[in-house]
């Protein structure tokens, strides 16, 4: 069992976290440099050559910033697709069903669980712009996490409305009680960008998340089969 679920989340991780690391390279890493000409000075509002195609003249790629990128992602997705394939190993004990296909819900569930969650009051944010404290931050994403994560489970396995209620309540409690703000909202990087990026991370997000939770399904299915067919040779 440990050798079928390390090995799946392995593949499963470093795949996902590959594709995630692409597409981050393409369409959010350029919106970052942009914010950075703004954050440095060498780009001001209303200035000229203010399109993300000035990063490649202004800006430019790092190749191993690039490539470090690529390798912090496998570990990131791999650390994730870890907790994904435990979770799976403890539903299909109680009689569920994994699969690819199943796998993508599980890579949604992820998602909103990571990303969406955390990122609907605390949104992802470019360099130059205010923000509060790190480590009250930090503190509020994490239990974000957690309850959300508690949440979908207890909505996908619970088997009463109390416990509907009770993931209903974790889903909106960070949010009711509120994400920390800075005490001015200020900063060089056009509103635009910001908005441009936290929509790409948004999307790279759930995509990566959806590659990673049919992947993992996948895998966790087929290594079984296998185990099954070997012990019946």
């Amino acid at each position: 069992m440990f050798t079928r679920l390390l090995t799946s989340a392995l593949f499963a991780g470093a795949a996902a976290g590959l594709i995630a690391a692409l597409l981050q390279l393409y369409f959010v890493q350029p919106v970052l440099l942009h914010a950075e000409l703004y954050e440095s000075g060498e780009l001001v509002h209303f200035g000229a050559s203010s399109t993300v195609s000035a990063v490649q003249d202004l800006g430019g790629f790092d190749p191993v910033r690039d490539i470090l990128s690529v390798i912090f992602s496998m570990l990131i997705y791999t650390g994730y697709a870890l907790i994904m394939v435990a979770l799976m190993s403890v539903a299909e004990a109680q009689g569920a069903s994994i699969t690819a296909r199943t796998g993508l819900i599980w890579g949604i569930a992820g998602f909103v669980a990571f990303h969406f969650a955390p990122g609907f009051s605390l949104a992802p944010e470019v360099p130059g712009v205010a923000a509060a404290d790190v480590g009250a931050r930090q503190i509020w994403w994490f239990a974000t996490v957690g309850a959300t994560g508690i949440a979908l489970w207890l909505l996908a396995f619970g088997k009463s409305w109390l416990f509907h209620g009770l993931a209903i309540a974790l889903l909106l409690a960070p949010h009711v009680i509120g994400a920390p703000e800075p005490e001015i909202f200020t900063g060089p990087v056009p509103t635009e960008i910001g908005a441009l990026f936290a929509a790409r991370a948004f999307g790279v997000g759930m995509a990566a998340w959806m590659i990673l939770g049919g992947l993992a399904g996948y895998f966790w299915t087929r290594l079984a089969e296998d185990s099954a067919q070997a012990q019946s040779a």
